[in-house]
């Protein structure tokens, strides 16, 4: 399981990781709000422990930016912030759930648990089979022939749409409304650029481009 911690406090974010990966998950870091939201669009995480205030970008913005762009992974604000309308602003742009500092380590890898369980209910995995290609979409994995890749999120979510519309054109506005959100001020050109990306990284010519339309999966 992959979780990211955001968290500015360097001595903290260490003294975390180490709490977190000696519990048997793998953990990223970010100390500050713009890293943090990069990261969660290039990545795949099964929770988000977001501290409200970070610098350039605080937690909240980086909740609403996360859930404007239907990213649902559950988040876990962890702050010093615990007035009764901190609490309901947070919940009510998409938290899962909220641990006050200070807290005791050992509440806060039960609720990771707990969040974690939740997901694996919620999100079954899902196969896409096309042209000899396998796609595991909850995890973002790629299979071609003996070959494996692991894919961000965007990534998967990009090449699932692709392959189970196999056959048929897709155009880039079409794209960004399923991948991107149809609010989402990200560029069109970002349509182009992962479809680069994924041709790089899987090696495949299977994903055609239909000038001036968009993309299409074709199975030769």
């Amino acid at each position: 399981m992959n979780l990211l911690l955001v968290e500015d406090e360097v001595k903290l974010s260490e003294s975390l990781t180490v709490l977190i990966s000696r519990a048997g998950y793998t953990v990223d870091i970010a100390l500050d709000g713009l890293k943090a939201l990069e990261k969660i669009r290039n990545n795949e995480y099964d929770v988000i422990i977001l501290d409200r205030m970070l610098p350039y970008l605080d937690g909240l913005s980086i909740l609403q930016q996360m859930r404007k762009e239907k990213n649902n992974t559950p988040v876990l604000f962890l702050t010093a912030k615990d007035s009764p309308s901190e609490r309901v602003a947070g919940l009510e742009a998409g938290a899962d759930d909220y641990l006050i500092k200070p807290f005791f380590t050992e509440e806060l890898l039960a609720r990771i648990k707990v969040l974690i369980k939740r997901v694996e209910k919620k999100a079954p995995e899902s196969v896409i089979e096309a042209a000899g290609i396998t796609l595991y979409t909850l995890h973002g994995e790629v299979i071609n022939g003996k070959e494996k890749f692991q894919l961000t999120v965007k990534e998967a979510a990009l090449l699932a749409l692709l392959m189970s519309n196999k056959g048929q054109v897709i155009t880039k506005e079409r794209i960004m409304e399923k991948i991107w959100g149809y609010d989402s001020e990200t560029n069109i050109a970002n349509v182009d650029l992962y479809i680069y990306y994924l041709r790089k990284k899987l090696n495949i010519s299977n994903i055609k481009t239909i000038r001036g339309i968009g993309y299409c999966f074709e199975e030769d």
